[in-house]
């Protein structure tokens, strides 16, 4: 099996949709998604000086040092920021009648359009896959509408567009994952699904990259945990949501860790803008946003 590409299933918690350990990874998730075409190719004296205002913002007790905790701090306030900004304008594009609140009805018509099932658009297995994503659409809004009332507050929204940051959500996402990966639609996932869903592009010829013998080894001592030689639902749940994994922990060790050139476990402002590509990169990413914000810029 020659993998052309690895792909991640843990969900993130919106940190970043690009590959993790990337530049633009770290760029995301220290800087925010919001805006990030805006402030391309800044010059680098520029991006610098308005990164140092920024780590000013992130040193929150002002001793001239970045700790992993108010590293930690601030990646989950950019993550927070762009969950509640992205829900603000969804719900106002889906409050069709501005009466504070969307009903199923609202969202299914501005997403899909008015159709009747009979009268959806394409061949056989095109309208059967037209009525599955509304149906699975339709389940998650379902499960977003807590106290059942058949509308959806704003928060309620926000669990139906970011479900991984909510508790009762996750049961909807596993389940979702699980049909993504479950070729055979048998209900399961089985080791070629887990390893097939992983590549975006493979040969079944050739000596296994080391990266699919280890996922096997995964597959087998960790993701199937009563070793029936499958995923269900729940081993699923606890493959992508694990319980005991911080992702903006990780990317503060992992920028702390790349940027620390005196290896106290803290930065500087100038270790930091030292290593100014590791957080805005010499053509800003997803980042404009979060500089434009500061009006001392």
């Amino acid at each position: 099996i020659a993998a052309v590409a690895k792909k991640d299933r843990i969900l993130d918690q919106t940190l970043s949709d690009k590959e993790p350990g990337s530049p633009d990874y770290d760029h995301e998730a220290f800087l925010g998604k919001d805006q990030a075409q805006e402030l391309d190719e800044l010059p680098e004296e520029e991006s610098k000086r308005r990164l140092g205002i920024i780590v000013d913002k992130v040193d929150k007790d002002g001793d001239g040092k970045v700790s992993e905790t108010e590293l930690v701090d601030w990646i989950k306030f950019i993550q927070k920021r762009y969950i509640n900004e992205e829900t603000d304008k969804q719900y106002k594009l889906f409050d069709k009648n501005e009466d504070g609140k969307i009903h199923w009805n609202e969202y299914k018509e501005n997403t899909y359009g008015l159709v009747e099932e009979d009268e959806y658009p394409g061949s056989d297995e095109t309208k059967e896959s037209f009525k599955r994503t509304i149906e699975r659409d339709q389940r998650r809004f379902k499960q977003a509408d807590a106290d059942k009332d058949d509308h959806c507050t704003k928060e309620e929204f926000k669990a139906f567009l970011h479900p991984e940051e909510y508790d009762h959500m996750k049961e909807v996402v596993a389940m979702e994952t699980l049909e993504d990966i479950d070729k055979n639609k048998d209900g399961f996932v089985d080791l070629q699904e887990y390893i097939g869903d992983m590549t975006s592009e493979s040969e079944n010829t050739g000596e296994k990259p080391d990266w699919v013998v280890k996922e096997e080894e995964q597959f087998r001592e960790h993701r199937d945990k009563n070793k029936d030689g499958k995923l269900d639902l729940d081993e699923v749940r606890d493959w992508i949501m694990p319980n005991d994994y911080d992702h903006a922990a990780s990317e503060a060790k992992h920028l702390i860790y790349s940027s620390d050139d005196n290896e106290d476990g803290e930065l500087t402002k100038e270790e930091i803008i030292a290593h100014h590509d590791m957080f805005v990169g010499s053509q800003a990413t997803d980042w404009g946003e979060a500089l434009k914000r500061h009006q001392e810029f």
